[in-house]
């Protein structure tokens, strides 16, 4: 997964003067994780919330 260069600077600039690296770093991966979502749900690889249901009730019964 790549991240546009624009994106990472805007986060950056974001940022008081002091950064976190490690507020930093799970900030990057929690925006590569949203990014990742917004593309299966935009390319149709979404579940109903009925077969989530169903899938983690079988989970719990195991």
């Amino acid at each position: 997964m790549n991240i546009p260069k624009k994106q990472i600077i805007d986060m950056i600039n974001n940022f008081p003067g002091n950064v976190d690296i490690e507020e930093f770093i799970y900030r990057l991966y929690l925006k590569e994780k949203l990014i990742a979502a917004e593309e299966n749900v935009n390319n149709g690889e979404t579940i109903s919330h009925e077969d989530f249901i169903k899938e983690t009730e079988s989970w719990i019964k195991k």
